[in-house]
């Protein structure tokens, strides 16, 4: 046989979960034809000798449907071996969107997933309004990986009932129209359907998105669609129920009872947390359970800490106050002429303080407690890192103005970077090695300025 390609000397991981091997990969058109030894002729040779060889991965979490319009070749994923993307998850989609209405898109994504509505409406061409049709224009579009879709609830309600879908229940009338457009979107190649329940996605003006608007009952009535259609996957920003564990229990009845009932997959993130360790094994239980029932059902696992990288450059935890948010409106060497008078410098340090150092938020996809511990000066590209804490207590400073410090310091170029969640490696490994959950969350294309998770499953 005369090969187009063969990869020699490599190490292959095949994605199975076995070992992994040193062999050839021999290739036609395209397709793989030989792995192992590979005899005959080939057109071209690749020396693979210390290099790792395997299939492309797919990263089954991204927010990458605005950004495919002004960039399809999918950075920064694309540089990590990513070879499909789905986009469209936590009920998010760029449609179906009604021409009238695409303002709603643009409020149900600006903030809950950090995407710049300037940027929306300057890099897309609205040129669909059903779901299909948004399909069809993502196909025309030149591209250097593949990418899959869900149908976002947030999106679907818009389309069937406008304003109200950030206010009121959907009609009878409301849910003929959004069934119709599910089973459509189905039928044509979305991948799913998708919604968030989580407090933390909200509008620019801190209202719902509009899928939390949505009765569990109407979430139901959807998923039956694609049950009815015996095709595509529910995927769910969850619920927060906390550490209660009867409120816990009724809501993972709740996520079984529609595996079971509707016969379709069910997927969810998965993670750990330092502020409650333990409240992710319930969750494994959940897996077991719906199996056991006869459900189908994944978790999403990270495959790290997920951090946000802070910065003056980007976003600073303590921009919410009103000093420091009048100060931001400024430009970057104006901030950096205010952080230098000592007298403005006080005033702001003072004010990040506030009245009660619990009430210091972290910038990130969600609001946390600052926790200087936690927070990191990344001063070079490998750790080890010091804390903020560390760092103060070297210099002699309170924590927020050794942050400011070292921003000075740096010609306002300083990150620093604070894990959120996962901060314990061992819950993560074995979160990881259960057999029922991916590999995925990167949240690549959205909170761009903030998290680059695009790297997890080369991380691994």
């Amino acid at each position: 046989m005369t090969y187009d390609i063969v990869i020699k000397n490599g190490m292959v991981i095949d994605g199975t979960g076995a070992k992994r091997f040193k062999a050839d990969v021999g290739i036609v058109d395209g397709m793989i034809k030989t792995v192992g030894t590979v005899a005959g002729d080939a057109k071209e040779v690749i020396d693979a000798s210390g290099q790792i060889v395997s299939p492309g991965f797919i990263d089954g979490h991204t927010h990458m449907d605005a950004q495919v319009s002004w960039d399809p070749l999918g950075t920064c994923s694309v540089w990590h071996g990513i070879t499909t993307v789905v986009m469209g998850n936590c009920g998010f989609s760029l449609a179906p969107c009604a021409a009238r209405d695409k303002h709603f898109v643009v409020r149900n994504l600006e903030r809950a997933e950090d995407i710049a509505g300037e940027a929306m409406e300057a890099g897309i061409e609205w040129t669909w309004e059903t779901f299909p049709e948004y399909l069809d224009s993502v196909e025309r579009l030149p591209k250097g990986i593949n990418y899959s879709a869900y149908i976002g609830h947030s999106a679907l309600r818009t389309y069937a009932m406008g304003e109200r879908a950030f206010t009121e229940e959907a009609s009878a009338e409301d849910m003929e129209v959004m069934k119709k457009e599910l089973a459509d979107s189905i039928k044509a190649g979305a991948m799913g359907f998708t919604t968030s329940r989580t407090r933390n996605h909200q509008t620019p003006d801190g209202d719902p998105v509009a899928s939390r608007l949505a009765s569990w009952d109407e979430v139901k009535e959807l998923v039956g669609v694609m049950g009815d259609l015996g095709a595509g996957i529910f995927e769910i920003a969850s619920e927060e129920v906390g550490r209660d564990p009867k409120l816990q229990r009724e809501y993972h009845e709740r996520l079984k009872d529609l595996a079971v009932s509707t016969g379709r997959p069910v997927t969810w993130g998965m993670f750990s947390t330092k502020r409650a360790p333990e409240i992710w094994e319930p969750y494994m239980d959940l897996l077991n359970e719906t199996a056991e029932a006869g459900g189908k059902m994944f978790a999403q696992v990270h495959s790290r800490a997920l951090t946000v990288l802070m910065s003056f450059e980007t976003r600073m935890p303590f921009d919410g106050y009103p000093v420091w948010k009048e100060m931001r409106q400024k430009s970057l060497a104006e901030q950096e002429a205010m952080l230098r008078d000592p007298d403005m410098r006080a005033k702001l340090v003072a004010a990040a303080q506030g009245e009660n150092p619990d009430k210091r938020k972290a910038a990130g996809p969600e609001i946390r407690r600052m926790d200087y511990d936690s927070v990191f000066y990344l001063d070079k590209i490998q750790g080890p890192h010091q804390s903020i804490n560390q760092l103060a207590e070297a210099r002699g400073l309170d924590p927020v103005d050794a942050m400011i410090e070292v921003a000075l310091e740096n010609n306002m170029k300083a990150f620093f970077l604070q894990p959120l969640i996962n901060e314990n490696q061992d819950h993560v490994l074995e979160m990881m090695k259960h057999p029922r959950s991916v590999v995925t969350f990167s949240d690549s294309g959205a909170h761009v300025s903030q998290i680059m998770d695009s790297s997890l499953q080369t991380h691994v």
